[in-house]
């Protein structure tokens, strides 16, 4: 593979592993992150650079990764005072793996042919783990000749990469994910609180349903942790009823009703007023707790 100069802007919980997969592959990687201490960590854990702006970690990059919170966070490290596209070199690659609106894609696309460079949303589905070992779900709108030279570099740490449509599909392909996940997780919890109250083996279940027409990834790797009550898997639910709120946006704009996916983002919400909102989605079983009142 060709070596690139490539900069990493936000080195959360997805992007810190992702960043250390295209510095792991040989590419000479410079990092950007709101915390100065985690990208020093960064820097300690993996070959690279690390830069104090985002516009200096985009100021000599062939391709630019970016993967922050939200549409303001797209907008600022994009756009914003020392942002990307105030030092950007004509022809290079952006690509937003933020889980954003398909509005803020195509304004950022608009801004980055402005000066000259491309613009990938390309948003990713795979956990933490799926970050950590290199084999996330990638949906990517764009131009398909961008996509082209951009893949191989994503294909760092994907094991899947897809093309979807022009800028803004990645994004609305990661919408659809999402409420899959919703409506699966509502099915799982009420599946696990019948087949525990009923004295099931969950470890057994689980093993005879993967197998069948029930089948799914919430399936294989969660039921048996939520049926021991262990809620630590990265993707928390305040992230998860953010993503929730863009496909609402989405779906008010184009007519679409989504009632179990409003279903499941109230059930999180008063999770959250819990005290549940570090805990990954698949908490969502715990809407069965009866009340302790001794």
């Amino acid at each position: 593979m060709t070596t690139h100069n490539i900069a990493f802007i936000g080195l959360g919980t997805m992007g810190f592993p992702m960043a250390g997969h295209l510095a792991n592959a040989g590419h000479n990687v410079t990092v950007y992150n709101r915390t100065t201490a985690t990208a020093e960590k960064w820097i300690n854990s993996y070959k690279g650079q690390l830069a104090l702006t985002p516009a200096e970690a985009a100021k000599n990059a062939d391709i630019i990764f970016t993967c922050v919170g939200n549409d303001d966070d797209v907008r600022h490290v994009y756009t914003g005072e020392n942002g990307i596209l105030s030092t950007v070199k004509s022809g290079a690659i952006l690509v937003d793996n933020t889980t954003a609106s398909a509005e803020v894609a195509r304004e950022i696309a608009a801004a980055a042919h402005a000066v000259h460079a491309e613009f990938l949303d390309a948003p990713v589905s795979g956990g933490e783990a799926g970050a950590i070992n290199g084999c996330l779900t990638v949906m990517v709108g764009g131009d398909p000749a961008v996509f082209e030279k951009a893949k191989p570099i994503i294909d760092c740490f994907a094991k899947a990469t897809t093309l979807m449509g022009d800028v803004g599909y990645g994004q609305v392909t990661k919408m659809a994910n999402q409420i899959c996940i919703a409506g699966i997780l509502q099915g799982l919890s009420e599946a696990i609180t019948l087949a525990k109250s009923s004295g099931l083996d969950i470890e057994k279940m689980t093993d005879v349903l993967k197998h069948g027409a029930a089948g799914s990834w919430q399936l294989e790797n969660r039921a048996a942790t939520m049926a021991e009550d262990k809620f630590d898997f990265g993707f928390a639910i305040d992230w998860m009823r953010k993503d929730l709120g863009i496909c609402f946006d989405a779906a008010d704009k184009l007519g679409v009703e989504l009632p179990l996916a409003k279903q499941v983002d109230a059930k999180y919400a008063d999770l959250q007023q819990r005290g549940h909102n570090r805990s990954d989605t698949s908490v969502l079983i715990k809407q069965f707790d009866k009340p302790d009142f001794s």
